[in-house]
């Protein structure tokens, strides 16, 4: 049961596409570069994915507003979170579960694509309650 969950939660999808990027490009670059490439690999292999999503969030029944943006949101179920640093720090997570579980879905996916191969620097996130 756990293997169909992964087969349909577009993380091999992801992950290669993020494989391919790096394949391309190297290491090193800004973010935003590895962002950018990495919508053109989604649009290629025609992966659905919105760029830039906002994140809305309440307290106490009230809207507090756009609270943050998450990078990537693939088919309308996975987070991708980019980063291009030596290290992923405990911020950078903190703040990828917040992301995951303000957008109310169930998957986050926290790529850094300074650390080679790529795949190595893929980081699973589950929403936490």
């Amino acid at each position: 049961m756990a293997d169909d969950n992964r087969n349909d939660d577009f993380s091999h999808e992801i992950i290669g596409a993020a494989v391919e990027v790096q394949r391309v490009l190297g290491i090193g670059l800004p973010e935003a570069v590895y962002a950018a490439a990495l919508a053109i690999e989604f649009s290629e292999r025609e992966i659905g994915f919105a760029r830039d999503v906002p994140v809305s969030a309440s307290y106490k029944g009230r809207s507090l507003g756009e609270v943050c943006r998450a990078g990537f949101v693939v088919e309308q179920s996975v987070v991708v979170e980019v980063k291009a640093v030596d290290a992923l720090t405990d911020g950078h997570r903190a703040q990828a579960h917040a992301t995951v579980r303000l957008s109310q879905l169930k998957l986050g996916l926290l790529i850094n694509f300074n650390v080679f191969p790529v795949v190595k620097g893929v980081h699973r996130i589950g929403a936490k309650p």
